[in-house]
């Protein structure tokens, strides 16, 4: 098992499936409440100011919560994953309603699963106002999402991205909410135990850690002059792919964390295939000017990684990955 695809989770399959999902959503709105921008991070709508809607869930990294009986940081993920793509438009992010299905109600885990949303909701400073439980005899166990507002304060869509252009990228903590399918079939086919150790902690709790919620996002953009964001999930460095047609080049990449290391020498796993899977240690990136982006280097934790040019395709110095 050495490909995303191969564990079960095909990007380019999943892809052809929401365009033809997408192919049949003809009617749109118009007047009070018409569409600005879609098929993004976050979709927009005009309702006398722009307001952003987006919706995303935890994935299968419930399924390592459920091995190690822990759902305290799953909401945490919850939270990130709608909140952090807020941001991605240039939206701040104020509200969020959550779905949670099982086919056995528990009180201890929905507690816990509570504990979390709180918890991310305060970092990301929105409120969850709601949301819907539903038993269903057809889930196998917990599945998490949620659904979020924000308050465009600036639009950024990636169109201004150009030529000489230049990329920073904020550090991950981790494995985040993508590429767990990935990661726990490694694991699981290895014969490895998610309470084995790994560095000073066991491997289940490494692949826990929540997901960081990108907050500095809205101060920069404020004060900066941002083109593009991307928020690495799911197809790790495609991602870029989403905001402009034209050549994103990483030559100097964020060093992973070591359980990407661990990850790719447990499958043999190329490094092409690392970084369309997993965020591989960078978790969010703004493309900006140069000058714009050598200030964010002393202001905050991130580094510049990589720069636009003339073209199309995202690289990792030489080697394409989007091919």
């Amino acid at each position: 098992m050495k490909t995303y695809a191969e564990a079960g989770v095909d990007i380019k399959k999943e892809e052809r499936a929401v365009k033809s999902l997408v192919s049949a959503l003809k009617f749109k709105r118009e007047g009070f409440g018409k569409v600005v921008l879609t098929n993004h991070f976050a979709s927009v709508i005009d309702v006398g100011f722009l307001l952003a809607i987006t919706t995303d869930g935890v994935g299968t990294k419930i399924k390592v919560a459920e091995a190690m009986r822990n759902f305290r940081t799953i909401g945490i993920d919850c939270v990130a994953m709608n909140a952090n793509d807020l941001m991605a438009v240039g939206a701040e992010p104020i509200a969020m309603v959550d779905y949670i299905a099982t086919n056995s109600p528990d009180e201890k885990v929905m507690e816990e699963i509570g504990i979390g949303l709180n918890e991310g909701c305060k970092i990301a400073n929105m409120s969850l106002i709601g949301g819907e439980t539903a038993t269903l005899d057809f889930v196998k166990g917990w599945d998490l999402s949620g659904t979020a507002i924000g308050i465009v304060r600036k639009l950024i869509t990636g169109e201004k991205i150009v030529e000489g252009d230049v990329i920073y990228a904020f550090p991950s903590n981790g494995i985040h909410s993508n590429g767990l399918t990935l990661a726990r079939k490694l694991i699981e086919s290895s014969g490895l135990s998610y309470f084995d150790k790994f560095e000073d902690r066991t491997i289940g709790e490494e692949l826990l850690k929540p997901t960081r919620i990108y907050v500095e996002t809205l101060e920069i953009i404020e004060k900066f002059e941002v083109h593009g964001i991307a928020n690495i999930t799911g197809g790790g460095l495609l991602n870029l792919k989403r905001l402009k047609d034209v050549k994103f080049v990483i030559d100097k990449p964020l060093k992973p964390q070591k359980i990407f290391e661990f990850l790719q020498r447990l499958g043999e796993i190329d490094t092409k295939e690392m970084y369309r899977t997993f965020n591989m240690g960078m978790g969010y990136m703004l493309i900006l000017p140069e000058e714009d982006a050598k200030e964010l280097e002393r202001k905050y934790d991130g580094k510049i990684v990589g720069y636009v040019e003339e073209g199309e395709g995202v690289y990792l110095k030489d080697l394409r990955i989007d091919d």
